[in-house]
């Protein structure tokens, strides 16, 4: 049966990525009826082949932009949502996907020798996040996405929301957690300059941050490579360890 016309119509479209976050989407199995009761959920490639719509109030985007018909796709998306949501680190910051940007021309070469597919040779551009093609208004970080975060990011979306986004970094929850610092162990941890807001999931588990949820705004990474020097840890390590999930934010902090 058709829905009303005054439901808001919703897509989500992936790109270069592991589908992840879509993925987890699914397992929110306790919300996610009562979610999708909310909208006209109009494209979906992990349930359905419809076309894209010719308007959308929200369009979800999983994902880097790797290709020119990525960019084209993102760029058509702009074009006919009212709202863009990105969810996850390859959207959000290039994430694995953007990996490739260290030595990124003669890589296609250095992949497939002499013989570059058209297909790769034609399409393929250096990774992106998508907020470095369009213009976001909403992300859900980290890798894969928390589902409930995702959930709480599309009520804004739909309804709108005043609520401050976190700038400072995930030390502090951590300390709030009071779970120790993993510095303090010579263990390299990445929450010095990662953006808050995950909880500090992963230290309270015994895991040192990776830098998944992106570099924070207020974040020093000269001084942090200070501070693993000053406990012992390799700053190439520290280096290597960043660039996972970040090569397009520190770009970005070196311009």
């Amino acid at each position: 049966m058709a829905k009303s016309a005054n439901i808001p119509r919703v897509v989500l479209v992936g790109l270069a990525s592991c589908f992840g976050c879509q993925i987890n989407i699914t397992n929110v199995e306790k919300h996610l009826m009562e979610v999708l009761g909310q909208i006209d959920m109009r494209y979906w490639q992990l349930t359905s082949s419809d076309p894209m719509p010719e308007r959308m109030d929200v369009a979800v985007i999983e994902g880097a932009v790797t290709t020119q018909e990525a960019k084209d796709t993102v760029e058509r998306l702009r074009e006919r949502a009212d709202v863009v949501v990105t969810i996850g680190a390859c959207a959000n910051t290039a994430g694995i996907p953007g990996l490739a940007l260290r030595g990124y021309d003669g890589r296609q070469q250095e992949v497939y020798g002499s013989h570059v597919p058209s297909l790769v040779e034609d399409d393929a551009i250096a990774p992106q996040a998508v907020h470095g093609v369009i213009e976001v208004d909403y992300e859900v970080a980290c890798c894969p996405i928390d589902a409930l975060d995702f959930v709480r990011t599309l009520q804004s979306a739909l309804y709108g929301s005043n609520a401050y986004r976190r700038t400072s970094t995930l030390c502090g929850e951590c300390k709030r957690n009071e779970r120790g610092c993993f510095f303090g162990r010579e263990t390299l941890c990445l929450g010095l300059v990662t953006r808050s807001g995950c909880g500090a999931k992963c230290p309270n588990l015994g895991r040192p941050c990776n830098g998944c949820a992106g570099l924070s705004p207020d974040a020093n990474v000269e001084s942090a490579r200070k501070a693993a020097e000053r406990s012992n840890i390799d700053v190439a390590a520290f280096d290597g360890a960043l660039e996972i999930f970040n090569m397009t934010g520190l770009g970005e902090q070196r311009v």
